[in-house]
């Protein structure tokens, strides 16, 4: 169920994120409505805009990816982990109490770095130090 709300995270920031193509286009149309001489410091900066638009576009795919990447690894270690662990019970039902502990420390860690991956995405896309101010 985590899995589905990271990704739904993940659109949703894509989706806020698209509203600020509208922006591009209107510093787009002013500075070609700009005398030449006038316009050489709002080309400028709009390049820089369109920098940051293009790095911004960037690191939402790379968080979606490596949310995506994340999750997928993190549900294949888990299904390993309970898998592992029911095979072991089965095999010595009591060692069961012991197996059930070993495997929530596990689990825990598995999903300690999805969480990992989830910090790194958000600081990607809401915290960015390569953005030009």
């Amino acid at each position: 169920m985590k899995k589905v709300l990271f990704l739904i995270a993940a659109l949703a920031a894509a989706a806020f994120g698209a509203d600020e193509a509208a922006a591009v286009a209107v510093v787009e149309t002013v500075v070609e409505a700009a005398p030449a001489v006038a316009a050489a410091p709002a080309v400028a900066a709009a390049t820089g805009d369109v920098a940051n638009q293009t790095l911004k576009a960037y690191s939402m795919i790379a968080a979606g990816v490596g949310l995506g990447l994340a999750a997928l690894g993190g549900a294949i270690g888990m299904g390993n982990t309970a898998a592992a662990t029911i095979a072991g019970t089965a095999r010595n039902p009591g060692l069961g109490g012991k197996l059930m502990t070993t495997m929530f420390i596990a689990l825990a860690m598995i999903e300690a770095q999805v969480i990992y991956t989830l910090v790194i995405a958000l600081i990607a896309l809401y915290a960015n130090p390569y953005l030009v101010a």
